[in-house]
């Protein structure tokens, strides 16, 4: 029986998901089917999810609190986030996650990017920047500086994160890593500093800062400036832009012009979606999902046309 699975968002004519996902299943001889559920409005977003009629859906902008909130169980990943870009369907119960921050992360120590002890700076507030302020921490920072337009958002969602990754840690037996040389939850509370601020604020910062990761949607549209005054960025420091597909943003240029290592989102999206094939495979414990990481990643890179 073909099962259906969706990109739920808008606009999304851009996603590489659907050839991505298809073309792993085609390999391992799965009925499967994703496709595009690109939706305008909240409400035909909301309808949607209510109706259940997939196996599984990924979900970006701008419905990943929806997603979350249409959700019977979340998982960590999702809690932390306030959003799911992923949502699986387990014989009628909705469970949600958040993949962004582990295939960012992923991506990036797959590139040789080397979180341990530096000072990394995270551009953004929403579900996607605390997806990756959480698995950054996970990787061993010295230091994780949430930055936003305005201090009185950026202290709000650090201090939800920091409270509820404290509760999680204080309820339950010690949540650990998904990789050997990442900090479990409990070692990401107690040792990683976290901070705050806007990008009026912290301009000495992000000058200071060894990596910088922009999770907002700026370069999705066109004339879209960077988030900050890159006139900060210096040829030591590391620069990741999730958006992909739109060109080079504002932010990418910048910083390869000042001569700073450079990655845009479309690692990220394949990085995520290797940890989205895994959770369906332990959800429908479905053998032929059983692939390694790196067979996922150049299966899937390669029939996005990405050059990874």
């Amino acid at each position: 029986m073909t099962k259906n699975l969706y990109i739920l968002g808008h606009p999304i004519a851009h996603s590489k998901s659907p050839v991505m996902y298809n073309a792993v299943f085609e390999s391992v001889g799965l009925p499967w089917h994703y496709g595009f559920m690109d939706l305008p409005e909240v409400a035909q977003a909301e309808a949607f999810l209510k109706e259940r009629d997939f196996l599984s859906i990924n979900i970006t902008t701008p419905y990943k609190p929806e997603a979350f909130a249409a959700a019977d169980v979340q998982a960590a990943s999702a809690q932390l986030a306030h959003g799911a870009n992923v949502l699986v369907n387990k014989d009628g119960t909705l469970i949600a996650y958040n993949t962004d921050g582990q295939g960012c992360v992923a991506y990036l120590e797959r590139e040789g990017v080397n979180f341990r002890g530096k000072k990394v700076v995270v551009c953004g507030t929403g579900p996607t920047s605390l997806s990756i302020l959480h698995a950054v921490a996970q990787a061993g920072p010295a230091e994780v500086l949430l930055v936003g337009r305005a201090v009185p958002r950026a202290h709000d969602v650090l201090r939800t994160y920091v409270d509820e990754l404290g509760a999680l840690v204080g309820r339950t037996v010690d949540m650990p890593a998904f990789q050997e040389h990442h900090l479990s939850f409990a070692d990401v509370y107690r040792q990683v500093e976290f901070k705050y601020g806007s990008y009026d604020t912290s301009r000495q910062a992000i000058a200071a800062a060894d990596i910088i990761l922009d999770a907002t949607p700026l370069g999705m549209n066109e004339g879209d400036g960077a988030p900050f005054d890159t006139a900060l960025l210096s040829a030591r420091q590391t620069v990741f832009d999730v958006v992909y597909s739109h060109g080079e943003t504002a932010l990418v240029s910048a910083a390869r012009a000042a001569g700073c290592r450079t990655f845009d989102g479309a690692g990220m999206l394949v990085g995520q979606a290797v940890v989205t094939v895994h959770i369906l495979r332990d959800i429908t414990e479905e053998p032929k999902l059983d692939l390694s990481d790196d067979a996922l990643f150049d299966l899937m890179a390669k029939a996005a046309g990405f050059n990874l």
